[in-house]
């Protein structure tokens, strides 16, 4: 296993990080309560006997079962081999005095008397003024820290680059974030200015969804024909994970493991992991697969943003990002999941009021209205996926 520095804190984490969010289960869901506890156990103990030693999970995930079974499983003296962490569910926080609930609950199922790295869950502009700042969190989570109760506080992130850098700037105790981040986000959310900016204030870079939720690990046919003529050996899933670490910047990678091969994949991953390790040939070849799969994509949105703002609230760029990324790699399902999660209701495809006047600003003269109903008529009901408009 390699190590890198967490940021400020003079300790170093393994390069990759166990995820609990993807776990395999009983009945075949995914992300479902019926975890598999045996096969999970396996997996999440192998990872920790090969040097892993960061461990993230949330309250919600598998709906709310994933801090109990990893609870269950650090016993035997695992707990003393990582550092924990999970994240405090600011959705569900309506009072201050919630705060305290929920970190009392999540130590009893993790059981243990302190969590290691606990974080602010899918913070964004909205959340962070609406929950976080009005509800005095900040002082709830400093005290909690002050008791004992958290060793370092931090966040995760879903939003834009406006939006992370006046959360970054707006709290002295950061220790560290978490981030979606592959080779097709780079502008998406915190993006590499995002990543860069948090270094640069001392914070540990967490990230997640480094093969944009399975979908890099199994690209649709023509980026497999590049790997296939030109990929010389590595797999898509290496190529990705080893494009992040190659980045000075990145702390530790998740991943969200659901086999025992995987777990051993990624394993062997790591092992190989280091900051300048890709070649320029390498680094070449990500930028053509990019370009392949911006090439692809059903609606020619540049995401240049003269469309916005829209005088209904719509984010039409990242309507169309979401859209796009689901047709791409064949997961409406994954797509839907994201709109119908993430997006308000007021900033989603369904709150166009086909006024038209983005369409008088858009560059690549896209008939904008046209494509918000079918965006909505995909990702809002179920409608299967058609062809264009």
């Amino acid at each position: 296993m390699q190590y890198r520095q967490f940021g400020r804190t003079g300790w170093k984490v393994s390069a990759l990080g166990f995820g609990m969010m993807r776990l395999p289960t009983l009945d075949g869901k995914p992300m479902s309560k019926s975890i598999d506890f045996e096969e999970t156990k396996r997996m999440v103990r192998l990872a920790i006997d090969r040097g892993v030693n960061y461990i993230d999970t949330a309250y919600a995930y598998h709906g709310g079962r994933s801090e109990s079974v990893l609870g269950k499983i650090l016993g035997g003296g695992y707990r003393e081999r990582v550092r924990l962490a999970t994240k405090s569910p600011i959705g569900l926080i309506k009072r201050s005095k919630d705060f305290d609930k929920f970190l009392n609950t999540q130590l009893r199922r993790l059981r243990t008397d302190h969590i290691d790295f606990y974080l602010f869950h899918g913070l964004n502009g909205r959340s962070w003024k609406k929950v976080v700042l009005e509800h005095g969190l900040l002082k709830r989570v400093a005290a909690a820290k002050s008791e004992g109760k958290i060793n370092h506080i931090g966040f995760s992130f879903h939003d834009n680059f406006k939006a992370f850098k006046g959360i970054v700037d707006g709290f002295d105790d950061w220790s560290f974030c978490q981030i979606q981040y592959n080779y097709m986000d780079t502008k998406n959310q915190a993006g590499t200015r995002g990543l860069r900016y948090a270094a640069s204030k001392g914070l540990g870079v967490v990230v997640m969804e480094p093969l944009l939720g399975g979908r890099l690990s199994e690209p649709p046919k023509a980026i497999m024909e590049m790997f296939r003529d030109e990929g010389a050996g590595i797999s898509p899933s290496e190529l990705a994970l080893q494009w992040i670490w190659n980045q000075p910047e990145v702390s530790t990678v998740l991943s969200g493991m659901n086999t025992i091969n995987q777990v051993r994949a990624n394993l062997r991953s790591a092992g190989r992991s280091g900051v300048g390790s890709l070649g320029a040939d390498r680094l070449e070849f990500i930028g053509r697969i990019e370009k392949r799969y911006r090439d692809m994509r059903p609606i020619p949105c540049t995401k240049c943003g003269y469309c916005m703002p829209c005088p209904n609230g719509v984010n039409i760029p990242a309507n169309f990002e979401e859209f796009s990324d689901g047709f791409i790699h064949d997961d409406i399902e994954g797509a839907r999941a994201t709109y119908t999660r993430f997006f308000s209701r007021k900033m989603r495809a369904s709150a166009c009021k086909h006024c038209r006047k983005c369409e008088k600003k858009c560059p690549q003269k896209i008939p904008i209205s046209e494509w918000m109903t079918k965006v909505d008529e995909v990702l809002g009901d179920g409608t299967p996926m058609g062809k264009k408009p």
